[in-house]
């Protein structure tokens, strides 16, 4: 059976639509035929079906009901597309048969699982025909009429379609109202000023009924058609389903599972939410995003810039609806063709990550209760005891005075200032936690923050103009509206008032969904189309309104139906705007709820997890999903949030933690202390061994984040985005690289002493003993003691790595090693990035160095491409040199003769070079 149709324009109801030129009417409006049908399998496919159908109806009884209609029978089960998604609801016929669509009963699944929708679109059923179609200078525009009305209410009958051929690899389609505005998402994308000359995508359209038809050029692929359903428009009800290429599908967080999503029957719903990560829920963030991988290693990706409640329905035809409650159906589709370009090309469209400063990819510790600042500051005194590595501390609410914002206990907490100032001497950092809900029950005059944010009008309103309240850890409280540009200065002047008694370095922004411990408020919800909707996405606790404030709370921008998903986004940008004004230099953030774009103003954790070797496992596909939402400083509570750890568990959660791009180990109150410091010798020292080789890769870390910030590139990154064509790395989700070129393959499973991991095809270097191994592209058995983690460096690589200090500024100061994984044509190629660590804007203002490092014929150079004082500060000191086949007899630096060592393993050094990262040099190896 054809999965695809083939449109022309010489069929019925077609046109095709070339780059250039004037756009084809079309030549009638014939219905087009049903997508999955091809002309020679019809009379089979009827004939089979009614005999499934009849055999069933034999076993069960009869309680399968009438036999359906033909042109039911014809849609074979993985195709059906869900006519009546709504949950708690028991489908029957007559609701089904209400709507115009196809009912087929099927045994019933145990609860809470999905399976063949009983309630389906027929081939016939209503949808928008396609009426007219004209050119613009960056694209086209046309007009959408539905004729026949949908089951939804306040049916928009004309649509305007925009078609925008943006790039080369970049389309945008947008269908909103023909006649009236309606809410489109506040985000800053780019606008093009002339339409691609030479895309890599052709577009087709459907006429009757209307559907978008978009392949890859080069291979004919078809990566969207969405004729397979009807397009819905309504009010509030937006549904457009499309066929995918592949059932290798990426992104669409933020969920926990696999990093693949299974396309059998599943819905993945994106509503922020308050709730410890948990397969199937919709959880802290929403991504309308995915990335598909297409036969042969191609790759694309479609984002639908919309912030409206909204679930994706994945099934095995394989197929996906998208389903939203509001806004305006915007896509972005992205051609790469390689996933990493996909990557690049979608953060076009919504930004690059910021450059964090040095000191926030050092190793970060916290719990949820300290209880003092003094036992605060015995966990930072009992970390430098034993020399393990540390860059921030952090304090959980309980620094707070009745947990209100802005305030400080100042009993248990009354040395925090003087705590704050000897991490300072120290090199280090401190990092304080934040909420957006604000205690409205203190007397009047003696909370600021609310006084004020009363008096200027900064709250969430109710539909009666009043506050939103609340409750949180502080008890009842309003919720900041940080859509509204006055809420930032209002947020500036808090922090400011608190940075001049504590002067934090950096904020970690939580319960930001925003979490309300209430459903709603207080005062509940009242009745109306925002909490009440038409239709209500597949969210935890069944309502909009669960553990979060009402939908049809006001905002300055729009109504909170609209804003919800934005909510930490608007409050991540408020805060890295105030760190900026306050400390003039680069902010750290951590934000619990995320949005696309977010990587701009903040990095994100991935919640509260629990100390189980399942979470741990989980935190790899959570933080490889991240780096394709463009947020790449993303990490996992190492040793586990909730829940008292064991020593195993803590010490590999350590190891796979120390290679989190963002790594901090936090807990929670009343369990057993899980930093570093309170375990065994034997375990401390595996920790601290791993936060040593974390710290020595800095330089390298560096780099690749600089690269993300510049042009999207990942950070912690899956093995298909460097392997596409292998695959046998598309489902792998239990290792993961730094860049292209350092593979991470952590332990996962108690009691063990060995790992299995995927070595993708060529040759790999042990990291720590340069040894070498010749894959084929194989699962490899590893040895991994307790104190031991596996990772390999990809041939043709080279690392820039530093000696490992206590503190990111600390190890700045030491000499450099570079290390050269040789190809098995004797190359390499690296390079580092390296500027102050934490001034603003430092590549675009210049105040940078680059330096690029290149072997080939026996030859390693280091060229300047760009220089700047800071480097001049730092020596390269060794050259490692993995894979020389054949011992040396000399080595020269520069034309003079140089002292070496090789052993037996191939692997060739040389100390004490004492060259200055500012100067070029060359070393030969004869």
């Amino acid at each position: 059976m054809k999965s695809y149709q083939k449109l022309t324009t010489t069929q019925p109801g077609a046109c095709r639509v070339e780059e250039e030129g004037a756009a084809p009417m079309p030549s009638s409006h014939g219905k087009l035929a049903p997508w999955w049908v091809g002309s020679g399998l019809l009379v089979a496919a009827v004939l089979l079906s009614t005999i499934t159908v009849w055999v069933l109806r034999q076993v069960s009884g009869g309680w399968l009901g009438p036999t359906p209609p033909p042109k039911c029978l014809l849609v074979p089960e993985s195709h059906r597309f869900d006519c009546y998604p709504e949950r708690r609801v028991v489908v029957t016929q007559e609701l089904c048969e209400s709507r115009g669509c196809c009912f087929i009963q099927r045994a019933p699944l145990a609860e809470g699982k999905q399976g063949v929708p009983w309630c389906f679109y027929p081939p016939d059923f209503p949808s928008y025909t396609l009426e007219s179609l004209n050119q613009t200078a960056l694209g086209m525009v046309g007009l959408l009429v539905r004729r026949e009305k949908a089951y939804y209410p306040r049916d928009i009958e004309k649509l305007r379609l925009d078609v925008e051929f943006e790039t080369d690899t970049r389309l945008h389609i947008k269908i909103t109202d023909a006649a009236n505005p309606r809410y489109e998402v506040p985000l800053d994308v780019p606008r093009v000023m002339k339409r691609a000359e030479n895309p890599i995508y052709s577009l087709n359209f459907s006429w009757d009924p209307f559907g978008v038809l978009l392949q890859r050029k080069a291979t004919g692929t078809v990566l969207l058609n969405t004729t397979v359903a009807p397009l819905i428009f309504a009010d509030q009800f937006l549904q457009i389903s499309t066929s995918l290429p592949s059932k290798f599908l990426y992104g669409l967080g933020e969920h926990r599972g696999s990093l693949r999503h299974s396309l059998d029957w599943n819905t993945l719903t994106l509503w922020a939410r308050d709730v410890p990560p948990t397969e199937s829920f919709n959880l802290y963030g929403a991504h309308p995003f995915y990335l598909l991988m297409e036969e042969g290693g191609n790759a694309h990706g479609v984002f639908l810039l919309n912030s409206n409640a909204m679930e994706v329905a994945l099934q095995p035809a394989p197929g996906l609806t998208w389903r939203t409650i509001g806004g305006v159906l915007d896509f972005y589709i992205f051609l790469g063709p390689d996933p990493n370009m996909v990557i690049q090309q979608y953060q076009q469209v919504i930004g690059f990550p910021a450059m964090p400063p040095i000191w926030a990819l050092g190793f970060h510790l916290c719990r949820w209760g300290y209880g003092s600042s003094n036992e605060t500051w015995q966990t930072v005194r009992a970390m430098r005891n034993y020399q393990i590595p540390q860059d921030g501390q952090w304090n959980d609410i309980d620094y707070m005075d009745g947990y209100r914002d802005f305030t400080l206990d100042s009993q248990k907490f009354a040395s925090l200032p003087s705590l704050v100032e000897d991490l300072h001497k120290h090199g280090q950092h401190y990092v304080m936690i934040l909420d957006p809900g604000i205690s409205s029950t203190s007397p009047q005059g003696s909370y600021w923050p609310f006084d004020e944010g009363l008096r200027r009008g900064l709250f969430l309103n109710t539909t009666q103009g009043q506050p939103l309240i609340g409750q949180v850890w502080p008890g009842f409280t309003a919720f900041a509206d940080f859509s509204n540009p006055d809420t930032h200065q209002w947020w500036l002047e808090n922090l400011q008032h608190f940075h001049a008694h504590v002067p934090f370095d950096g904020l970690w922004i939580d319960m930001n969904e925003p979490s309300n411990f209430m459903d709603g408020s207080e005062a509940g919800c009242p009745p109306g189309e925002f909490d009440n909707p038409p239709y209500t996405p597949a969210v935890l606790g069944d309502s909009l309104s669960a553990k979060t404030v009402c939908a049809s709370a006001k905002q300055k921008v729009s109504v909170h139906y609209n804003l919800h998903n934005l909510y930490g986004l608007m409050e991540a940008k408020a805060t890295a705007s105030a760190l900026i004004k306050i400390r003039g230099k680069r902010p750290f953030v951590i934000s619990r709820s995320t949005f696309p774009s977010q990587g701009r103003y903040s990095g994100h954790w991935l919640g509260d997890n629990r100390s189980q070797w399942k979470d741990m496992s989980y935190s790899i596909p959570g933080l490889l999903s991240f780096s394709l939402f463009g947020i790449p400083l993303v990490g996992a509570d190492i040793c586990g949030f909730s829940g008292s750890t064991s020593e195993e568990l803590c010490t590999r959660w350590m190891q796979l933690g120390a290679f989190y791009p963002f790594a901090r180990n936090h807990n929670t109150q009343n369990e057993k202390a899980q930093e570093p410091a309170v375990f065994s010798p034997a375990a401390r020292t595996a920790m601290k061994d791993v936060l040593l080789t974390r710290y020595s890769l800095l330089p390298f870390l560096y780099t690749l984040f600089h690269r993300a910030h510049l042009q999207g590139d990942t950070v912690a990154r899956p093995l298909f985005f460097e392997f596409p064509w292998d695959v046998a790395t598309w489902e792998l989700d239990r290792q993961f690289l730094w860049g292209r070129s350092l593979l991470v393959t952590p332990v996962l499973e108690p009691g063990v002493d060995s790992v299995t991991g995927y070595v993708p095809q060529g040759m790999w270097y042990d990291f720590y003993t340069g040894s070498s191994v010749n894959s084929s592209g194989e699962m490899l058995k590893m040895s991994a003691p307790l104190e031991h983690l596996n990772l390999h460096i990809r041939e043709g690589s080279i690392l820039p790595t530093q000696r490992p200090g206590t503190t990111t500024e600390v190890t700045r100061g030491n000499p450099l090693r570079l290390i050269v994984a040789l190809s098995s044509h004797a190359t390499a190629w690296g390079d580092i990035f390296w500027d102050d660590g934490e001034s603003l804007d430092t590549f675009e203002k210049g105040n940078y160095s680059y330096v690029v490092f290149n072997v080939t014929q026996n030859i390693f150079t280091s060229t300047v491409l760009h220089a700047s004082t800071e480097a001049t500060k730092v020596t390269i000191g060794t050259l490692s040199i993995f894979g020389v086949q054949k011992p040396p007899s000399k080595v020269l630096l520069n034309g003079r003769e140089k002292p070496f060592s090789y052993l037996d393993n191939q692997v060739l050094t040389v100390s004490e070079l004492g060259m200055s990262l500012s100067h070029a040099f060359s070393l030969q190896w004869l």
